[in-house]
């Protein structure tokens, strides 16, 4: 980077927290409506094409309406969180990751012809604290872990190429809490976070992420107490609502991480759990599809067509801009038509596990390179990586959007021809495992989830038998037919 460009992205930088200091000083008492439009006003004027018109439109249309549900959502995490986390982990998200850093990983992922994630997700251990039952990460073993050295450098490497945010997963990441809180403190631009149990937070470790500011949690939960501890252990269930109530008496915000399965699936998305969250300061919540990963992996546990289309639909009834709740969530396995498809091979994301195996998901464990071995930019540029670029979408109907999952023959197929290598560190399994794990699930799924994305897209055409229909030409603007027309 340049001396004038420095200097630009400096002066953009601190335009975009004065605006976000305003916002959250004016919050604490009044409505922020006026200081959102212009923060929109600015985006929209330093990255004017990094969303469409219809995305900001949408933006100003929340941002108008003092008296909506995201309006009164936005007053709140205004209200009862600390500025300096809010802002300063907005800026690495919004200003760092959301547009500069989306420029940057743009144009290196033409220059190269590889996907640049705009997340890594990296295990500092795979050891744990807990041994919860039908934890995929068990797969990898608990010997493992990523030296400090070796995570700075992948994040020093990451920043060039675009990737500004950091999530850390395990194992339990935060028994490497120190290591974590030292990166946070020496990549300033970046936006952190983890996947954690919960049982380590405690006040020092609040005080840490009080000082850092771009960092803070989402803490694993399965339900209620019975089912959560079923799971996960008896007592983890209260541990986990006393390091909310720790957090909240702190101002920190905090987010819960939940894996939805055939047996809880109506229970972590009823009113009565989500006031639960949402009453101990929770703002937001990441479900999880249960993902049969390992040899021994319960199928059980699977969801019936019936009940994932009710998962589809209740997600989507919960952040709605009405009614549902004061609660932003996001189904990776059912927001396929929001992003495209599958995100993983790092389109948007990538995973680094704790042997330096660099996969492209967190959930499939084959690799062909490794961070020990290579930089961070010849790791994208492995094969695995590059069938995953030439792939993606993986399918037309982006409720059937994962490799494994719902289309398991492509990941064999995948994995064959780039001579990747599994990375699992229990059992090793071929791709043809994973196939006759996998296969019945999609099987039983594809006919509701093309009814489901027919009603939607018209025009659709079951890719596995495209004679089904004459013309394409009603959806043929939509992102998913595009996409293979090109």
């Amino acid at each position: 980077m340049g001396i004038t460009e420095k200097i630009s992205h400096a002066a953009e930088r601190k335009a975009f927290e004065t605006i976000l200091d305003s916002m959250l000083k004016k919050g604490q008492t009044q409505d922020v409506g006026d200081l959102a439009e212009q923060l929109i006003d600015l985006i929209q004027k330093i990255h004017k094409g990094t969303w469409s018109d219809s995305s900001y439109a949408a933006l100003r249309m929340i941002a108008e309406d003092p008296n909506g549900k995201w309006a009164h959502y936005t007053q709140r995490l205004i209200r009862e969180n600390d500025p300096y986390i809010l802002k300063t982990f907005l800026t690495n998200v919004a200003y760092e990751g959301g547009f500069r850093g989306y420029q940057t990983a743009q144009e290196n992922a033409a220059k190269y012809d590889i996907n640049v994630p705009w997340l890594i997700l990296m295990d500092p251990t795979s050891a744990c604290n807990m041994h919860c039952t039908g934890c995929w990460a068990a797969e990898y073993g608990h010997k493992q872990s990523l030296t400090f050295e070796e995570m700075d450098r992948v994040l020093t490497e990451a920043k060039k190429l675009g990737t500004h945010a950091c999530l850390f997963t395990g194992g339990e990441p935060l028994l490497r809490k120190k290591d974590i809180i030292r990166l946070c403190e020496k990549h300033r631009d970046m936006a952190f976070h983890a996947f954690t149990n919960g049982t380590l937070i405690d006040e020092a470790f609040c005080q840490d992420m009080l000082r850092v500011g771009n960092f803070f949690v989402s803490i694993s939960v399965e339900g209620f107490e019975e089912a959560n501890d079923g799971r996960r252990g008896q007592g983890h269930f209260q541990k986990v609502l006393d390091a909310m109530d720790l957090m909240r008496s702190h101002r920190i915000p905090f987010g819960v991480s939940i894996c939805y399965t055939s047996r809880n699936y109506k229970v972590v998305t009823s009113d009565e759990f989500l006031d639960l969250l949402i009453s101990k300061g929770c703002v937001f919540a990441w479900y999880f599809h249960y993902m049969p990963v390992g040899l021994n992996a319960d199928t059980s546990l699977l969801l019936t067509p019936q009940q994932r289309a009710y998962m589809k639909d209740r997600v989507r009834e919960i952040r709605g801009v009405t009614g549902g709740k004061e609660l932003y969530c996001i189904d990776f396995q059912n927001d396929g038509e929001f992003s495209g498809g599958c995100v993983a091979g790092g389109r948007i994301y990538c995973h680094i596990n704790a042997a330096g195996d660099v996969e492209p998901c967190v959930f499939i464990h084959y690799s062909g390179a490794n961070i020990r071995e290579k930089s961070f930019l010849e790791c994208l540029q492995q094969p695995l990586f590059k069938e995953y670029h030439k792939g993606q979408p993986f399918n037309h109907n982006h409720l059937r959007p994962c490799p494994m999952l719902e289309n398991p023959e492509l990941l064999g197929e995948m994995v064959k021809r780039s001579g990747a290598h599994s990375t699992d560190m229990q059992q090793p399994e071929s791709p043809e495992d994973v196939f006759r794990r996998c296969r019945p699930y999609a099987t039983s799924w594809m006919p509701t989830a093309d009814r489901l994305w027919a009603e939607k897209h018209p025009g659709y055409v079951d890719p596995e038998n495209p004679e089904s229909a004459n013309s394409c030409a009603s959806c043929a603007s939509c992102a998913a037919c595009s996409a293979h027309q090109e």
